[in-house]
């Protein structure tokens, strides 16, 4: 019976995808688990630590082994740990001429962190696939409304004119950087776990070489990186995984409160994609809520909260943790699985956002000018000084709200200001169109570097 809402029946695909969940079930566990197994009798039979043929027999049985999950639970509450159970399952469907040497030299941490380096290797093909598709989205938005004006906002206040697609591109970079930092943990955080118990590897026999040659071998079979000591109370590996998640969920949560907001009634400058009911209310007809938005945000904090574990978790012991290291086993999973659903909500969002461009330049203008501030000030200060002119712009915008005018024709009233600029110049710098900055180039920039994401 599910609790969580990442596997619930009801809520499954709300928090999460099948793909991702699929990686991190009981069953992808227990099979993990058991190519670990597999893995280390084959590399300690090419090391000549067990026979030579039990590492093949050994890895056929365990090929063909059906686990019995309801005996596997029952034991493993009893023992607290899953892998002494999965073994005593495991040689019962092995010969017994080589059955013995399953598990050898190995201790519980090694094979149970090993295969989660497995799930968490798999979990980042999807992770980056759900944010290679978003990065896709977002270029399209980018390049789309590169040139479409709306109000920037500060502290939720008119402060300057950007375009859309200068916020999509803010949006889209950071995506970038996950790419990459997805590409640095693969590279550098995918390590085999094999030390033994106190992770000397002293179990493997006098020669102290042996248990690194077989620790070396083992890397080489299951296609992970060889760590240079054991890394049982190591944890930054673990924890800088679950803080990339955070990081990607972050990101996605400063787009979902932007599309929250921008969605209102009052702004009604996006909304997202139209599906019948989605978002309804049950007694509000007329309610289209941002759901995609709202779940997003919701697991960006979950994410920043799995990210807190897995710092905590660093927090080990002597050589072998009495407590933290349980911090990860509820971490990781539900972290993926966040991450992955939180994506793929992004993508059904911004992949079919509306966007409403009459509403963006409405909004643009209907501070009658006041957004345009800092332009009349700037074209002030070479003919005044710059704080002579904010004095200036300052006075004339209080008027302007007061007395509920247009801010270009308190300025145009104003006699010194008429005498140092004529009204057409005046008229120029009181058009937000004018005064974009760099906001294009900067789209067409993030554009460009984001085209060797997309093709990939």
């Amino acid at each position: 019976m599910a609790i969580s809402v990442f596997d619930s029946r009801i809520f499954c695909n709300t928090f999460g995808t099948q793909a991702i969940r699929d990686i991190f079930s009981d069953e992808a566990y227990a099979k993990c688990l058991t190519d670990v197994e597999a893995a280390l009798a084959r590399a300690e039979a090419k090391v000549g630590v067990i026979p030579a043929a039990a590492g093949a027999a050994i890895t056929d049985s365990l090929n063909k082994a059906q686990i019995d999950f309801e005996r596997l639970a029952k034991e493993t509450d009893v023992v607290g740990y899953p892998v002494l159970p999965l073994i005593r399952q495991l040689a019962e469907q092995t010969p017994s001429d080589v059955s013995s040497y399953i598990h050898w030299g190995a201790t519980t941490q090694d094979i149970m962190d090993t295969a989660v380096i497995l799930q968490i290797r798999s979990g980042i093909q999807v992770v980056r696939q759900e944010v290679l598709n978003l990065i896709t989205h977002l270029t399209d938005l980018a390049r789309q409304h590169r040139d479409t004006p709306m109000a920037g906002r500060t502290h939720l206040q008119h402060a300057l004119p950007v375009t859309f697609g200068y916020k999509c591109a803010v949006y889209l970079f950071p995506f970038m950087q996950h790419v990459d930092r997805l590409n640095s943990i693969e590279q550098n955080n995918l390590l085999v776990q094999f030390g033994g118990a106190a992770g000397t590897l002293a179990s493997l026999g006098p020669h102290a070489r042996t248990g690194l040659r077989v620790r070396a071998a083992l890397a080489r079979e299951l296609q992970l990186l060889e760590p240079p000591i054991t890394w049982h109370v190591a944890r930054d590996t673990i924890a800088e995984i679950l803080n990339l998640l955070a990081l990607i969920g972050g990101s996605l949560g400063k787009i979902a409160y932007d599309l929250i907001i921008m969605s209102s009634n009052e702004f009604g400058e996006v909304s997202e994609p139209f599906v019948p009911y989605r978002g309804a209310s049950s007694t509000m007809p007329q309610k289209r809520n941002p759901i995609s938005s709202e779940i997003i945000l919701a697991a960006s904090k979950l994410l920043r909260e799995k990210a807190s574990l897995g710092l905590d978790a660093m927090v080990a012991d002597f050589e072998r943790q009495s407590g933290p290291w349980h911090l990860e086993w509820a971490a990781v999973p539900e972290a993926f699985v966040a991450a992955v659903g939180a994506l793929h909500q992004a993508n059904f969002a911004i992949g079919g956002l509306i966007v409403n461009t009459d509403a963006m330049m409405r909004n643009l203008q209907s501070s009658r000018g006041l957004i345009v501030g800092e332009a009349v000030m700037m074209g002030l200060a070479p003919h005044i000084g710059r704080q002579p002119a904010h004095d200036i712009v300052y006075e004339a915008c209080k008027s302007a709200i007061e007395t509920d005018q247009a801010l270009f024709d308190v300025l145009a009233a104003n006699e010194e200001i008429k005498s140092k600029i004529s009204v057409e110049k005046l008229k120029g710098f009181c058009d937000p169109l004018n005064y974009l900055g760099a906001s294009q180039l900067q789209v067409d920039e993030v554009i460009r570097l984001a085209a060797q994401y997309v093709s990939k």
